[in-house]
């Protein structure tokens, strides 16, 4: 039950929570890790690891894409990037991880104002799938109206349509020119994914819309300033809980199971964990990709939205290289802070609650233990881990 609480004599709010605010809570039960099944399922893909990596320039080029997919993760590609706009993208990667920071911002208004080229999203997909990949690629709604064929005659497996804030209702003047999401879901021959979102309502009408996945999060991650220029967001427990509650609500009134996918703030395998407790089925997350030693960033990490030319959002931030992806992902870890081997700590923290599969982890007790560290300053928690500027 939500409890009002009254702001001033003009504002009531209620009280919302990250994911440094809460604790999960041993049940009656314990079982051996080796026995927690963390599959899970998006669209006609099963995957071992309920983990994806976001579609950022520094984290996910065709090598990295591949390399998840081999071990039984996801990548996905940003179609609006480097990538897509030029040829040989190593010289730009370079570049970037080069300039200063007072020349970072001009560097990346330049970089991204070559225009994304139709024929290198269709060579990206395919070269994602002539070694074995998986092709998941994201786009802004804007992109997916203008690249959306292009995408379903390559061959692309899944489609993210993501922006700061995806909803089914929009006013612009221009009308003519907006995505339309149930149309785009049902046209479209691969399964579509919507995001991002933070609450009920909206999460519930992108799943009635088509959507094979729901993105959750807005302004949370480490390379993201959309809550600070913006002031827009609900920490991510509280908007996970409230976004999986619409699927349930839906999956009852529609007989469909629709993903919800916590995107943003996620650090260690304990946020991991706590996240799905919360009742994501996923979790996709950067900066810790973003340290891989095959991470196209070259130790660095930065916004998706940078380059924008009217309002700049998003930092880099100096992630540097802690091992490869395989130990990051499944180990063995290297290193004592949680951020190696994240598919080993979701397993043995459901052995420690005795959650079986994902679905039992969404059932544990969670109880409210407020930190020193709140989700607002992910930043610091990401310094304190050796991942600040």
């Amino acid at each position: 039950m939500d409890v009002n609480i009254q702001l001033g004599r003009g504002k009531t709010v209620r009280r919302a929570y990250g994911i440094d605010e809460i604790a999960l809570v041993p049940g009656p039960r314990t079982l051996d890790p080796q026995l927690a099944d963390t599959r899970w399922q998006l669209g006609n893909i099963e995957r071992q690891i309920p983990i994806i990596a976001s579609a950022m320039d520094g984290v996910v080029d065709v090598r990295m894409a591949v390399l998840l997919s081999e071990l039984g993760a996801l990548g996905v590609l940003n179609l609006e990037g480097i990538q897509t706009r030029y040829e040989d993208p190593d010289p730009v990667l370079d570049k970037i991880a080069a300039v200063g920071k007072d020349e970072f911002v001009p560097l990346m208004q330049q970089l991204y104002s070559q225009p994304v080229k139709p024929e290198l999203i269709q060579a990206r997909i395919q070269e994602i799938k002539g070694q074995g990949g998986i092709a998941a690629v994201s786009a802004t709604p804007v992109g997916a109206m203008r690249f959306g064929q292009a995408v379903a005659e390559a061959g692309a497996d899944l489609f993210f349509v993501q922006a700061t804030v995806v909803s089914t209702a929009h006013l612009s003047p221009e009308s003519s020119e907006l995505l339309d999401l149930t149309q785009f879901c049902s046209t479209m021959p691969i399964p579509v994914i919507l995001g991002n979102c933070v609450t009920y309502d909206v999460a519930l009408n992108l799943m009635k819309a088509g959507a094979a996945g729901v993105l959750v999060g807005i302004g949370p991650g480490a390379a993201c300033t959309s809550r600070g220029v913006l002031g827009v967001g609900v920490p991510q427990a509280t908007a996970v809980a409230d976004c999986a509650a619409a699927r349930q609500d839906y999956e009852q009134e529609a007989g469909r199971y629709v993903p919800v996918i916590a995107d943003g703030g996620l650090v260690t395998g304990g946020d991991i964990c706590k996240c799905i407790a919360c009742g994501a089925d996923a979790v996709m997350i950067g900066s810790p990709f973003a340290r891989a030693a095959e991470a196209p960033g070259r130790g660095f990490h930065w916004g998706m939205a940078t380059p924008s030319p009217l309002l700049p959002r998003g930092t880099r931030i100096r992630v540097g290289t802690t091992g490869t992806l395989e130990q990051i992902l499944r180990g063995p870890a290297q290193l004592d802070d949680g951020t190696h081997n994240f598919l080993g700590a979701l397993q043995t923290s459901m052995g420690t609650l005795g959650a079986k599969t994902l679905t039992d982890m969404q059932q544990v007790d969670v109880v409210i233990a407020p930190s020193l560290l709140t989700e607002g300053k992910v930043y610091q928690k990401a310094q304190q881990l050796g991942m600040g500027k």
